[in-house]
Formats: C-alpha cells, sequence, structure tokens
C-alpha cells in the first residue's frame, strides 16, 4: 500500500516524496509547494511501537487533522493509533498493511493536506459556506439597497470568500433576515473609521433571493432555531438553512 499512496499523492498534489534522514533512509516526507508544511509523513517501524499486540514491521502514514473528536474516534478503531513521534498538533498514524481501507487512506490524506495548507490555499480547497451577517440601519439603508441594483459592496466579514452564501440580517426596527446573497468578489481595498465602525475590506454580493419581514423574525430565530443573537458573521444553522433556500 505504501506505493499506492506515493502514486495517489503524486497525482492528485503533484508531491514528490523527500528523504531527509540517512538514518531512516525509508522515511518519507511529502510537503506543500507553498508554505513548505508537511502534510504527509510515511516510516517504516516496528509494529510493536504503535501497538503492543502486533509483531514484525509494518509502513505507517502520518496526517493531521483539524478535528479533535476525529481523531479521538479513528484511535479508537484498528489500524489508526495517535501519531507515532509526532503527539502534538492532532497527528495520527495508519497501519498501511491493509487493516484500513486504502480509499480510507486517501480521504486522510485529503484531510491532512487542508489542515496544514496556507490560507489561501486552504480558501481554494475548501467548499462555499453559509453564513449570517448584520446590518445596522442606523450605518446603511440596507432596506432600499437592491431597489435599483442586484449587486452592492458589503464590508467583508472574517472568513468570508467567494462563492460563500450570506443572508442578511437587519437590525432594530426590522430585526429580520431580509436578503440571500452570494459573494462575488473579496478583498476589495476599503479604509474606512467613523463612529466605531471600522471596515477595511470590502466584498461584492449578488442578490438572490428576499424574505417578507415577517418570515424570519429574531424572535423566530430564538425560538425555533437557536440563534440567540446577530453580532457579526456566524454560521447558519442546518434547520434555518433548509428553510431559508
Amino acid at each position: 500500500m505504501r506505493n499506492k499512496v506515493f502514486e495517489y499523492i503524486k497525482k492528485k498534489y503533484k508531491a514528490e516524496p523527500e528523504y531527509l534522514w540517512k538514518r531512516y533512509p525509508d522515511y518519507a516526507v511529502f510537503r506543500h509547494s507553498d508554505n513548505r508544511k508537511w502534510f504527509g509523513i510515511i516510516m517504516n517501524i516496528s509494529y510493536e511501537k504503535i501497538d503492543a499486540q502486533k509483531s514484525g514491521m509494518v509502513n505507517i502514514l502520518n496526517v493531521k487533522l483539524e478535528d479533535i473528536l476525529m481523531r479521538d474516534y479513528l484511535v479508537s478503531q484498528d489500524g489508526y493509533y495517535n501519531g507515532y513521534h509526532i503527539s502534538r498538533g492532532n497527528w495520527i498514524s495508519i497501519a498501511l498493511d491493509g487493516t484500513v481501507p486504502f480509499e480510507a487512506v486517501c480521504e486522510l490524506i485529503d484531510i491532512g493536506f487542508s489542515a496544514t495548507a496556507s490560507k489561501k490555499k486552504k480558501n481554494v480547497l475548501r467548499q462555499p459556506k453559509e453564513w449570517l451577517i448584520p446590518s445596522n440601519p442606523k450605518y446603511y439603508d440596507i432596506i432600499h439597497a437592491f431597489d435599483d441594483t442586484d449587486t452592492i459592496d458589503w464590508k467583508q466579514g472574517a472568513g468570508i470568500i467567494k462563492n460563500d452564501i450570506v443572508y442578511i440580517y437587519v437590525g432594530a426596527p426590522v430585526s429580520a433576515i431580509m436578503y440571500r446573497c452570494k459573494v462575488i468578489e473579496t478583498d476589495i481595498p476599503y479604509n474606512y473609521h467613523s463612529d466605531g465602525l471600522t471596515i477595511k475590506a470590502l466584498m461584492k454580493i449578488k442578490l438572490l433571493k428576499r424574505y417578507e419581514a415577517d418570515q424570519f423574525t429574531f424572535e423566530r430565530l430564538k425560538t425555533d432555531f437557536g440563534v440567540f443573537a446577530v453580532r457579526g458573521p456566524r454560521g447558519v444553522p442546518n434547520s434555518l438553512s433548509a428553510l431559508l433556500k
């Protein structure tokens, strides 16, 4: 399976193995081309170093996970272990002896690649997300913003990237979600500061859908969906997302 892993990484990520240690000539490291971080390490070790019930030699693949719960779940399954020689940072070791199916190994390589990617690369890799963002009528007349156009510039929130969906929640006295928009451009330079409001970048959003002011009120958001505040960009509960679409 070691060679199949090499082939998979080379084909998908154009990464070649690096052999960094003379003492361990079979240890192979795979790096990102931009930030040079490791996203995979293959070692050939004595099985008993990770599993006292096993003997002989085994190839293992070390990958990093961002999800602690996922790591804890996996290491409770056959073929998965806490990261050998890399205990910090949510690394795990996967036995490449067939205990773990090759398809599952590939999925974890993909997860590890994303977990160690640069911010720019992560933005390219991740799937579009949905956000609930606030608007304050005190600063901007959002109620009439789309009267003559379907595209406007808006303050860019942290983590929002192109192709994300934003639902605009209009503050008091409206206190309701009014618009569904798609982000079509981000990182537009802008420098504004007044009355406690600071804007460093804008995003361009396109209107996809309007809602009546009595459809998704703040009271309903609290009662039905557990949304008790919209002070900044936040995720959208699945149950709410299904109705908003």
